[in-house]
């Protein structure tokens, strides 16, 4: 697999250095690397490219070739046809070693602390945001790539209730809030006087 697409997903805007521990990703990078540069690659050097895609849309196909790498490996092997919220929630936990954000066990002396003065062995996990983030994209994927919006795995209530739990669990390890800030609505505008009897 691609080593880029599992670096941190949170940081994946900014940081586009390789994994250093992927140890067990690395046989297949080389295999898919040549693959996705085969499949990119344009079928006669005459023919003009196309239109550059938006960082979204590069940032998309590159977690749906990931996803469907990680079907081909899956044993047995998957078929995105048979692909279920189960599965997808088994990839999305497997991501989790490729994470680089600490987050703080129960027994840590800096749980719920969101700036630890000094390191801990805390684990590392992908963020909940980039994890949500991920599933919006493949979401939005699966179905431009044929799939059933009826059946869309990323969808399903289970990886919903899964995100959600990460949430929660990493709000309170980190000791920061995921709660969207509402927007202040402006004052509201005094009502205008009638005019008065002299303006008449």
């Amino acid at each position: 697999m691609d080593p880029d697409s599992f670096q941190d997903l949170d940081s994946m805007s900014n940081d586009t250095g390789t994994l250093n521990d992927a140890a067990s990703a690395s046989a297949a990078a080389t295999n898919y690397s040549s693959t996705a540069a085969a499949a990119s690659s344009s079928p006669s050097s005459s023919s003009p490219s196309p239109a550059a895609l938006s960082r979204y849309e590069n940032q998309k196909r590159r977690d749906w070739n990931t996803f469907g790498q990680y079907l081909r490996n899956h044993r047995p092997p998957l078929s995105l046809s048979r692909c279920s919220g189960a599965h997808v929630l088994e990839f999305l936990r497997y991501l989790d070693q490729f994470g680089k954000t600490k987050v703080h066990t129960q027994v840590c002396p800096f749980f719920g602390y969101p700036n630890p003065p000094a390191p801990c062995p805390c684990p590392l996990r992908q963020a909940w945001g980039s994890l949500d983030a991920l599933v919006g994209r493949l979401r939005a994927a699966f179905e431009e790539n044929g799939g059933n919006p009826e059946a869309n795995p990323f969808a399903a209530r289970a990886v919903r209730l899964y995100l959600r739990e990460v949430r929660d669990l990493q709000s309170k390890a980190r000791g920061v809030s995921y709660e969207k800030k509402k927007r202040k609505r402006p004052p509201p505008q005094a009502p205008a006087l009638p005019p008065s009897s002299e303006d008449r």
